[in-house]
Formats: C-alpha cells, structure tokens, sequence
C-alpha cells in the first residue's frame, strides 16, 4: 500500500502517477462495501410507497409504519394537505401525528411546532377548531425535555395565545397556569410559566390581572433560582403596559427596585433595562427619588466591581438621558455627560500609554466588551446631540465624535457611517463642523464603512451643501474642499474590490451628484469614468448602475458641446463597438435613455443607431432589440417622426424575411403583433396620451433651457470681453480729451434717449430670458446652481429646434427670434455696448476733432 504524499507542486511522472492511481483504487474498495449496504432489498421494499394511493392514506401510512424522516415529511406536509381537505387531515392525519409526537425525535418535534405556526396564519380552519384540534397537542410538548423544542413549542403558543378568545385562555392556559408556576414545578415549567403570563397581561382587563396574574408574577420574582427571576424580570414590562400606570406605581416599580438590588449579576441587568423601558410611565417624583438613585448606583458599579452591566449601559445611555433630562441638575448633566465620553474611548490607548481604567494589560474578553461600549456610543451619538442641545455640538461632543469617527475598531465606525445622516439633521446650519470626517468616512479602508455611509448620501450631501453654507457663496463646494477626490477615491476602492454589490450602490446613489457639484466637475471627473466602467466591468449589474448614471450626468450637463462628444462615444464605442457585450450595454442605455430624456431627443441621436443593430451578427443583440422595439416605437410622434416609422417598418420586414436564428424568429412575430396593436401619439394632445405628453413635453422645455442657458452665457462672454476693450480705450479718450468734455456733453443728451429705451427694452428681454432659464436651474439642478457654466460653444440654438416638437418648438422658436433681433439691432441690450452703426451716427451728429461723445459714453457707462 502506498502512503498519499501531497506536494507543494503536483509530479505527474509516469511512475508517480500509477502510485497516484493505486491509492484512489484502494479508496474505492474501501467505499464499495457501505454503498452495497444501502440498498438492500430488505430497505427499498420498506422505503417504497404504492403509487395509487391519495395524499391523506399515504400520510397515514407514513406515519404509521414508515421511517423518521418520512414521518417528518409528512408533518412538514401538514399545511398543504390542510388547504387540500382540512376535515380527513383532521379526522385521520393529526390523531396520527399526535401519537408520533410522543415518541419522536428533535427534528420531528421542531417541524410540528412550525407546522402548527403555519395551520394557524394560514386561518385553514376556523378559530374554535384550531384550538379543539391543536392547542392541546401544543399544551402537552411545551416541558419538553430539549430546551430548544421547549422554546419552539412555545413561540407557537404565544402566537396562538393572541388569536384565542378570553374564555379559551382563561380555561386552557390561565387556570393550568397557577399550578404550572409553584416552587414544586420544575425549572423549566416555571421559565415557561413567566414568559405566558408577560403575554396574558395584554389579553385581560387590570380587575382579572391584579386578582389573577400578580400574586403568580410576585411569587416568580422572589424564586429561588435567579434564571427565574430573571426571566419574570423582564417579563415586567408587559405587565406594566397591561395594568396601567397606577398599578405599576404601586406594584411592579417596587418589586423592580428589589430585583435592581438582587445578588445576581444578571438579575441586576434586566431590572435595569426593564426600569430604562418603563421610564414613561413613571411621573416626576419617581423618576428623581427612585429611578434616578439607581442609575447613579449602576454607573458607579460598573467601571468597579459590575462590568458586565457596562455594555447595556452603554445602550441604554442616550434613552436614558432624555428620559431623566427634565429632572436633572447641571451638575448632574455633566455628570452623565462626562460619563458618555468615559464610555466612548473606553479601551482606547492614551498619550500616557494608559487604558482608562488604568489596565496594562487586557483580556481579549475585555477588548471586545471594550469595542461593544463604543459602538453602544456611536449607535446612542443622535441622542446626545439632543441631550447637549445642538447649538453645544461643537464645544461639547464634536471631540468625542471625531474619535469615533477614527476609532481603530471597524464595527464602531461602521455604526458611525450608518447615524452619520441622522447627525447631519440634528446638526441642521452647523453641519459643516462635521464635513473632514464625512471624507473620512468616504476614504475608510473598510468597504463595511462605506456601504453602510452611502445609503444616505445623497440625503447628507444634500444637507452639507445646503445647510451648512453661507447664502453669499458663489460655490457648493466650498464648504467641502476635499469631496470630489474622496468621492473618486472611494468608488476606485469599490471597483478594485470583490465586493460588487457595494460597487453598484455607489454608481446609483452617485447620481445625486448633478445637484451637488457643477456641471464641468461632473464631466471631467465623472462621467468618464462611468463610461469606463460601461466598456471594462465584467459584472453586468454595476455596468447598468454606471449606464444609468452617466445618462442622469448626460441629462444634466449644461455644455451642447459636451453633450455631443459624449453621445457620439455612446454610439461608436457601445452601439458599434466590436464585443457583442458592449452593443448589449448600448441597449440598456438607449433604455434608460428614454426613460430620462424626452422623445425628440432619443429619435434625433439614438433612434437609427438602434435600428441599425437589426444586422447585428450575434443573435442574443438582434434578439435584446425585438424585445425594445416596442419601446422606440412609443418616442415617435406622427407627423414629425413619419420617416423614422418608415425605417422601422423596414427594418421589421427585414427581420421577418432574413432572420435564420429560430428564437430570433420566434420573437420578431410576437413583437410585431405587440407593434401592430400599438398607438402612435400625435403632436397634438390626446386624452390617452394625456399625462405621458405633458411629461414629455416638460423635459423638452429642460433641454431646451439647457441651450438657451448655453446660449445667454455665450453672449455674456463675447459682451464682457467687449466691455473690457472698450472700457480700456474710453478711459485713453478720457484722459486724452478731458477738457472738451462739457462742450459735447449737451448733444450726446439729446442723441441717446433713442438708444437709451431701445436699451431698456432688450435688457428686459434678456432678463425675462435669464429669468426662465434660472427657474430651470432651480428645477433640475439646484437653486445654488443656477450660475451658467462659462464655455465657448459654435452650437445655435436654432440646430436643435429642427428635431423637436410641440410646446418646446414655440419655446425655442421664440428664443432664435430674440436672439436674432438682439444681434440684428447692434446688441442695444447693454448700454455700455452700442453697435458700430449706431456709434458711427453718434460720431457724425458732433464734432469728430473733440471727440467729447467717447468721454459722455465713458461716464454713462460707469454709472
């Protein structure tokens, strides 16, 4: 026999080889003997079934003489054989699987106990039935011997408990009870005992539960086993809540007082957190002679001799501390507070090289309760904050948070990046304070940190660059210098990992950033990179997460010229790219396209490079396309896009006579009867068509606003650099002919009224212009950022209006027309830029030798 060597790197040599054969034949022979023992003849007669027989028999037969795991299947089968015919299930099937139940093992016993949970959510028979039926069966396993079927059976209980009616609990449970919770009964009996009277105390009137339930719930508070105590501790609340705020005064606040003060450890614990839970039903005089000492007691016992109390401590604190806020001292608030920062850098190493507790040395069971304590802190941070007032953030716990935000631990900033929205709002017009450790977060080494930091960033964003900026800045991101970079950062780190998920939720939730950061930002440092992610992932849902982005940056972008290169990358280097797989993509972001554009805009640029992969030569492209035909069909409007509806007949035609792949095929004839059955919209509006045209319609006014935007920026520039000429050579004129200034000055008065209204009427034009393309900007983008991005474009206003249609046509009609009279009448909008034909006029109409006009336009123009 040869031993089995394994090495660092295989040898397959021939000789090594046959060495490795030997050994897997003796591996063989040592199984065969086990596999021929499991099918003998003796076990398949016994594990075979008649065929002809029904559901119910087959259960009963099972039952009766099959094996465990039939059996179990049988009683997993329950519920459905009860939805089938509930009257034989519970005739012949449920006697059945109460004498099995007896004798069954675990698995069987966990299987009823959720079986009988379903029967009774399902309502298979009425109320009354179920508890004829079930509810004993239920009453008889609950002491079982296994803790875990003990505890199964009486979670099914417990939900009974709340369908039955009064008398039924009363008869059943409620009277068993009393004998069930004596000293004599067991351990277990008297655990379970508690755990049904805390929810009896909510199925009866405080009369029953005072006279009933209490002198049960006294009796198990003073058990002599501290499991007991324990249990009926916290069973208190429930109690509370169902007798009311006087008897709990009277009743249950005395008896929590005692168990506070037990001399078990955990006793001590569930008094504590059942007293946090109660503190609304406690008045004032309560709260500051009784609750209060006590948590005094319980802080100062746990850094000293109860540390196991200090992890619920930590919990419960901010709950704590508002609930107690009426009723403490400054001192004492300080107190409490100074203990919440004692518990946030519990374990942290000091300048000194000391723990807190002054401990060199540390128990790995220390450092994880340690770790526990602040990530209780970061979670109750949110609480705080109320506690210290908002205003205090800064001078109070601003410290505490930054070491939480850099706490070494991952579970403790992950807690952070998880309440840091919450933070954000309660910090409102301060949120600034708190922007480095938002970078922080954004760059943490743990992508743990970063996917629980981005569920709400759009949210926090949005109150960063709002709430905590001054209404005079010009820029969002002057309230937070480093975003871009650990925006970018943080989604590089996400891509380079194997975490997809979180990959994909960050593309999504970065398409807030059209809102937050300007539209040169987005297009240089952004949506290229979407574009990369598009052509290089392998994972096709963050490739449609970056597809959707960079469609909502596209929709955004405020540049015609950018728009255009962006559009033409799309086609090229997705609809006529050489993998399938990024011609596939193309059509997912033709989807979104429609989905966030108007129709105009899909069909001018993306209708024909659609149509055009009917050639595709892969046949998972041609069939992807049938099945979005329907989709491009619905952005024609007739008359305009007649052509376009053409092209799609004929390449539909094509498909149907040229198409080889049966699939294919097969699709193109079932989305050609979906084509014929659809209705074209019309320019005009119809009923029908009613709320999608005027969605359509109000994103083709946005882009259109876009243009216009695009186009007032042009002129402003080509004004300003005009304005700057000129006002270099008036003040050269100025200087140069001062004298002469007040000969001319009475002339140039009666020459410029003329000018002077034609002036107010083209600066009001462009200010109504301005006017609409700002109320854009504070509908797409952001009121912030509504100041035009400056960039030379050779586009005109007027290219775009060729494709469009309806009430956005008018809309860009009515701008060319401006624009062109503004040019046609020497740019008369501006005083400080008169037209050289005007000018010249102006120069003829006095003496040209004293040159007094340019000094009196030099004066008009700075006031």
């Amino acid at each position: 026999m040869h031993p089995i060597i394994f090495f660092s790197k295989m040898d397959f040599s021939q000789s090594n080889l046959f060495g490795y054969i030997e050994d897997l034949q003796e591996l063989t022979i040592i199984e065969r003997p086990v596999r021929r023992s499991l099918k003998t003849p003796e076990e398949i007669e016994r594990l075979t079934v008649d065929e002809e027989l029904s559901d119910i028999e087959r259960a009963v037969y099972l039952l009766s003489s099959g094996q465990d795991v039939q059996g179990t299947s049988v009683v997993a089968n329950l519920p459905a054989l009860m939805r089938q015919n509930p009257a034989e299930t519970l005739r012949r099937v449920l006697p059945k699987i109460r004498e099995v139940l007896h004798v069954a093992g675990v698995e069987m016993q966990l299987t009823a106990a959720v079986s009988f949970l379903t029967v009774l959510q399902e309502e298979s028979v009425s109320i009354h039935t179920y508890s004829h039926s079930f509810l004993h069966i239920i009453l008889q396993n609950l002491e079982h011997r296994d803790a875990g079927v003990s505890n199964a059976w009486l979670e099914t209980l417990l939900a009974v408990i709340e369908a039955l009616p009064k008398e039924t609990i009363r008869h059943e449970i409620l009277n068993p009870l009393v004998s069930k919770a004596q000293l004599s009964q067991t351990l277990q009996s008297r655990l379970v005992s508690c755990k049904i009277m805390g929810k009896l105390a909510n199925k009866f009137e405080a009369h029953i539960i005072k006279r009933e339930i209490l002198p049960l719930v006294k009796s198990l508070c003073q058990d002599v086993e501290y499991e007991v105590r324990t249990c009926m501790c916290r069973q208190l609340e429930h109690i509370a809540k169902g007798i009311g705020t006087e008897l709990t005064k009277t009743v249950v606040l005395p008896e929590l007082v005692e168990l506070a003060r037990d001399e078990g450890s955990s006793v001590r614990l569930a008094a504590f957190e059942t007293l946090v839970n109660l503190l609304d039903m406690f008045d004032a005089d309560d709260r500051s002679q009784t609750v209060l000492p006590l948590v005094k007691s319980f802080c100062e016992k746990s850094f000293k001799a109860d540390e196991s109390i200090l992890v619920s401590l930590s919990f419960h604190l901010g709950k704590l501390c508002n609930g107690l806020y009426g009723i403490f001292t400054p001192e004492q608030h300080l107190r409490f507070l100074e203990f919440y920062k004692k518990l946030s850098t519990l374990g942290l190493q000091q300048e000194n090289g000391h723990n807190d507790n002054q401990l060199q040395l540390q128990t790995l069971e220390q450092e994880k309760k340690y770790i526990s304590v602040r990530k209780n802190c970061a979670y109750n941070f949110p609480a705080m904050i109320v506690f210290v007032d908002p205003k205090n953030f800064h001078l109070e716990l601003y410290s505490i948070f930054f070491c939480l935000c850099h706490d070494p631990e991952v579970p403790v900033r992950y807690t952070m990046a998880i309440s840091f929205y919450e933070v954000a709002k309660l910090l409102n017009s301060g949120v600034y304070t708190i922007h480095k450790e938002l970078v922080t977060l954004l760059q943490d080494e743990s992508l743990e940190v970063l996917d629980a930091l981005v569920g709400h960033l759009p949210e926090i964003l949005e109150l960063m660059t709002n709430g905590g900026e001054n209404s005079g800045s010009e820029s969002k991101l002057l309230s937070i210098p480093d975003l871009i970079p650990a925006l970018t950062t943080a989604e590089q780190r996400a891509a380079t990992s194997l975490k997809w998920r979180t990959h994909e939720k960050l593309l999504q939730k970065y398409a807030c950033l059209p809102h937050i950061i300007p539209s040169d930002q987005i297009y240089y440092r952004f949506l290229h990179r979407m574009l990369t992610i598009i052509l290089t992932n392998n994972v096709l849902p963050v490739q449609k997460a970056a597809a959707r982005t960079l469609c909502v940056y596209l929709r955004y972008n405020r540049k015609q010229e950018q728009r255009h290169e962006v559009i033409q990358k799309l086609i090229e280097q997705l609809g006529q790219g050489k993998s399938y797989w990024n011609r596939l993509r193309f059509l997912d972001t033709c989807e979104f396209i429609m989905e966030l554009f108007s129709k105009s805009f899909f069909c001018k640029y993306f209708f024909l490079p659609v149509l055009e992969l009917t050639h595709d030569p892969v046949a998972n492209v041609r069939m992807k396309l049938c099945y979005l035909l329907p989709k491009v069909k619905s952005t024609l409007k007739i008359p305009t896009d007649k052509h376009l509806l053409q092209q799609l007949e004929l390449c539909i035609r094509k498909l149907l006579c040229q198409e080889k792949d049966k699939d294919v095929l097969t699709i193109v004839k079932r989305t050609v009867l979906e084509l014929d059955r659809m209705e074209i919209s019309v320019d005009a509006f119809q009923k029908r068509f009613y709320e999608n045209d005027l969605l359509d319609q109000e994103k083709e006014r946005q882009e259109h606003l876009l243009l216009e935007m695009e186009q007032l920026e042009k002129e402003k520039q080509q004004n300003e650099g005009r304005s700057t000429n000129i006002n270099d050579k008036m003040f050269e004129k100025k200087r140069r002919d001062s004298k002469t200034s007040s000969v001319l000055a009475k002339s140039i008065t009666l020459s410029v009224p003329g000018s002077s209204s034609s002036t107010s009427a083209g600066k009001e034009d462009k200010k109504s212009k301005l006017v609409r393309s700002q109320s854009f900007s504070t509908q797409a983008l952001h009121p912030k950022y509504s100041n035009i991005d400056k960039c030379p474009n050779k586009s005109s206003a007027t290219g775009y209006t060729s494709s469009v249609s309806g009430m956005g046509k008018s809309c860009m009609l009515s701008f060319s027309d401006d624009s062109f009279r503004t040019h046609s009448t020497g740019n008369s909008g501006n005083v400080a830029f008169p037209s050289s034909c005007s000018s010249r006029n102006l120069f003829n109409s006095a003496d040209q030798k004293n040159n007094g006009n340019k000094e009196s336009q030099s004066r008009k123009m700075s006031m």
